[in-house]
C-alpha cells in the first residue's frame, strides 16, 4: 500500500543517512583529535583507566624532577669526598716526609694545616640547594640525610586502589664528625687534630692516624658513589617506564590513523548515496499522482 501521509522508504532512508553522519563526525572528530577515545562517552571503562594512568605519567614527571634534585645533591658531596681523599693522601706525603732526619718540620707543619684547612673548607662548600651530605647536619635543622622520591606504586585498581610513594634514604657521610669542624680562627683549622708533623717523633705516630683517615674517606666516597650510582639508575627507569605508560594510553585512546582515513572515505561515499535514496524516497509520493490522471 502507498501512502501521501506516511513515507516508509524516506523514514528508513534518513534513518540511515542519520547513522552515517554520526559515524562520519565519529571519523572526522577523531581525525582533529588524534584520539578514537577522547571523552568519557566514547568508551567510559577505557576513557577512566586511560586518565589514571595519565596521572601517573604526571607523577613520574615530578618523580624525575625529584630524582634529578637527589643524584645531584649526593654528586656533589661524592665529587667533595673524593677531593677530601686526594688531599689526605698529599698530607700522607708530609707525614712521611716529617719522619725523616734533617727537614724542616715547620715548614711541613703549615702545609700540613693548610692541608688540613682545605679539607674543612671541602666539607663546608660540598652543598646542594643547601644539602650538604659531609655535614652532621646535612640541612641546617638537625637532618642526618636526604630522602629522595623514588617511584610511586600503585596496587589494583578503580576505588580498591592503593598508592604509595617509595623513597631512596641517603644517610650524611658526616666527615665533619670524624675530623673535626672546620674554625677559620685555629691555625689547622680546627680539623684533623691528632695529625702533628712538628717531630718525626710526632709524624711517626700520626701515620696510623692519617692511614684511618684516609680509609674513612675513601669508605664514605665508596658509599656516596654508590647512592649516587643508585639514584641514576633509578632516573633512568622511571624515564622508561614513563614512555612504556605513555605508550600503552596511546594504544588504548589514540585513533589508527590509517583505517581512520579509509573509513572516512568509506563513509562520505556512504553519504553520497544515503543522501540520493533519501531523494529518491521523497519522490514516491510525487508517482502516486499519475494514478489521478
Amino acid at each position: 500500500m502507498s501512502s501521501i501521509l506516511t513515507n516508509t522508504g524516506a523514514m528508513t532512508a534518513l534513518q540511515t543517512l542519520k547513522s552515517i553522519n554520526s559515524s562520519l563526525g565519529d571519523t572526522q572528530s577523531a581525525i582533529s583529535t588524534g584520539k578514537d577515545i577522547s571523552t568519557a562517552k566514547d568508551n567510559a571503562a577505557v576513557w577512566a583507566i586511560s586518565k589514571v594512568m595519565e596521572s601517573d605519567v604526571a607523577g613520574f614527571n615530578a618523580i624525575e624532577d625529584s630524582l634529578a634534585l637527589g643524584e645531584s645533591t649526593v654528586a656533589v658531596a661524592s665529587t667533595g669526598a673524593e677531593q677530601i681523599v686526594e688531599k689526605l693522601n698529599e698530607m700522607k706525603e708530609k707525614i712521611v716526609s716529617a719522619t725523616g732526619e734533617n727537614v724542616d718540620n715547620d715548614k711541613l707543619t703549615a702545609d700540613v694545616n693548610e692541608l688540613k684547612k682545605q679539607i674543612g673548607s671541602i666539607i663546608n662548600a660540598s652543598q646542594f640547594n643547601g644539602a650538604n651530605l659531609l655535614r652532621t647536619d646535612v640541612d641546617g635543622n638537625g637532618g642526618t640525610g636526604i630522602s629522595v622520591l623514588s617511584s610511586l606504586d600503585r596496587v589494583g585498581s578503580g576505588t580498591g586502589a592503593t598508592v604509595s610513594a617509595s623513597n631512596i634514604n641517603v644517610a650524611s657521610a658526616d666527615l665533619e664528625a670524624a675530623f673535626g669542624t672546620y674554625s677559620a680562627a685555629a691555625s689547622d683549622g680546627g680539623m684533623l687534630t691528632d695529625i702533628d708533623v712538628s717531630s718525626a717523633t710526632a709524624a711517626d705516630a700520626s701515620l696510623a692516624a692519617i692511614e684511618a683517615h684516609i680509609q674513612t674517606a675513601t669508605n664514605k666516597a665508596a658509599e656516596l658513589g654508590a647512592a649516587a650510582s643508585r639514584i641514576s639508575d633509578q632516573s633512568d627507569f622511571i624515564s622508561k617506564l614513563s614512555d612504556a605508560v605513555t605508550s600503552g594510553i596511546g594504544s588504548l585512546v589514540d585513533a589508527d590513523m590509517e583505517e581512520t582515513s579509509a573509513r572516512l572515505q568509506a563513509l562520505q561515499v556512504q553519504q553520497q548515496l544515503g543522501t540520493q535514496a533519501l531523494s529518491i524516497a521523497n519522490q514516491a509520493p510525487q508517482q502516486l499522482l499519475s494514478l489521478f490522471q
